[in-house]
């Protein structure tokens, strides 16, 4: 099995808002960098859909070392979260739903694909990947921006 680095972040404009996710896979002096957002969504799903994106972009089953900045994401899988939210039914120990269950119910099948091994980083500080994620997402939150003003002054 290849062992494939990636490293993921989200970001919002508002929370909700805008959001952008971004990615960088590295493998061997090979780089792949991805991004992308949406309109309307919160920092949590971008950071969940940065580690989506990044894992369906390997065309065969990986050793994943990823790396993020979101207690989120990786608690969830260090810290035993998702195995309680499953065994509840996709309800909190609060018993109050589980947000973001269609997202966390993709990574989990990307994680019966992939060996993951889960990272957290701090995040903006000196962390090179990390804060190149952030810089794509911020970009594709930059991008929704300006095709929604275009749009704007476009029809008017």
């Amino acid at each position: 099995m290849k062992r494939v680095t990636i490293y993921t972040d989200g970001a919002c404009s508002g929370n909700p808002g805008l959001g952008g996710w971004g990615a960088v896979l590295m493998y061997g002096d090979k780089k792949l960098e991805l991004n992308g957002g949406e309109e309307q969504t919160t920092n949590n799903r971008m950071e969940l859909l940065a580690v989506i994106k990044g894992l369906q972009a390997l065309k065969y089953a990986c050793e994943v070392d990823l790396y993020s900045d979101s207690a989120y994401t990786v608690n969830a899988f260090t810290q035993g979260w998702l195995e309680g939210w499953k065994k509840n039914g996709w309800k909190k120990a609060d018993g109050k739903p589980v947000l973001n269950d269609d997202l966390w119910k993709q990574l989990i099948e990307l994680c019966n694909v992939h060996a993951v091994t889960f990272h957290k980083v701090k995040g903006h500080a000196d962390n090179e990947w990390n804060n190149r994620c952030d810089f794509l997402a911020r970009s594709a939150i930059e991008e929704i921006r300006a095709k929604i003003g275009f749009e704007t002054s476009k029809n008017g």
